[in-house]
């Protein structure tokens, strides 16, 4: 069994910051991919940030320069630091892990709520 949990989000103000974690448990040896993910109420979702095992790091065009993705292997954990967070950042985030090179052992959280008020 392998398990994502989410956790980090809540109601900011624009321009605040906050800062994710994505914690992996159950029959894990490796992780090869982080991603996170973000979800609208209209059932679009858009790729946020991803980072390889490598550190190798690629970001949505829109979060550019705000958002930071980081790993921490020993802790199995993913992270994403948002800065400058706008109302058009309001989503519910969701990480997304592979568990091998290929990148075909996929696994999702349920997602954490970040709201931004106007």
């Amino acid at each position: 069994q392998v398990q994502l949990e989410e956790s980090g989000g809540g109601l900011v103000q624009p321009g605040e910051s906050l800062r994710l974690s994505c914690v992996a448990s159950g029959n894990i040896f490796r992780i090869n991919q982080m991603a996170w993910y973000r979800q609208t109420p209209g059932n679009q979702r858009e790729l946020v940030a991803q980072i390889s095992s490598g550190g190798i790091t690629n970001y949505a065009d829109s979060v550019k320069g705000r958002f930071t993705i980081s790993r921490d292997n020993a802790k199995m954990t993913a992270y994403l630091q948002m800065n400058g967070l706008a109302p058009e950042d309001s989503a519910l985030y969701v990480c997304r892990f592979t568990l091998n090179p290929s990148n075909t052992d996929v696994h999702w959280g349920r997602g954490t709520q970040v709201t931004v008020s106007s």
